[in-house]
């Protein structure tokens, strides 16, 4: 798996330089060069994930410009000590939250994953962190992902049937159900609880 994930990392950085030679070629022979590496690159993605180099292509290699990290909003809602996660399709929880949308900020965005996944109505209080998700989530990806947690003050509402969750539930720390690993570990959780409970709480960053 280390070295899968080795290769995925070189396809991935392979993919990022022949974005910014795009960017910043000023002739043809060039920029047909950093087109093939970025090819190259999709192929190789596709080949680590099982997947048809054409879908990797249309998701690893549509970016143009330099290229940069994703945004991934989280939003961490606490009540009486317990934290609120939404149950994905595939059965495993997650903190509600997803990509942060363009015109959007990251308070913003938190607010509106966690109204649309968990049917409740929050305010953004406070960022917890700021995390390269490759030094904490597990499971290869093709982009370079930083996850911002978000404290959010509770409303009111309650879970709604919608298509991208199954239900949504507050937790204790020590009954947390299944979770999406790749989206939330046991340790952010516990980070974000402890957030809630402290005032003083210092902003973690990688």
């Amino acid at each position: 798996m280390d070295g899968q994930r080795d290769w995925l990392d070189w396809a991935v950085e392979l993919q990022a330089l022949g974005q910014a030679g795009e960017a910043y070629a000023n002739n043809a022979f060039d920029l047909e060069r950093y087109a093939r590496v970025r090819e190259l690159a999709g192929w190789m993605a596709a080949r680590l994930a099982g997947e048809r180099p054409a879908r990797i292509a249309g998701l690893f290699c549509n970016e143009k410009g330099y290229q940069t990290p994703k945004l991934d909003s989280r939003a961490a809602v606490v009540k009486e000590g317990k934290i609120l996660l939404v149950q994905e399709n595939d059965g495993r929880w997650a903190l509600p939250g997803g990509w942060v949308d363009v015109d959007r900020s990251v308070g913003e965005n938190a607010v509106k994953e966690t109204l649309e996944e968990a049917g409740y109505r929050v305010r953004a209080s406070r960022l917890v962190a700021l995390l390269d998700r490759r030094l904490h989530n597990p499971g290869p990806s093709p982009y370079g992902i930083i996850k911002a947690f978000v404290l959010c003050e509770l409303l009111g509402g309650g879970f709604e049937k919608n298509p991208e969750t199954l239900d949504s539930r507050f937790f204790g720390p020590d009954e947390l159900p299944q979770l999406a690993l790749s989206k939330t570990t046991p340790e952010q959780v516990r980070m974000c609880l402890q957030a809630a409970a402290d005032p003083g709480w210092v902003v973690r960053f990688d």
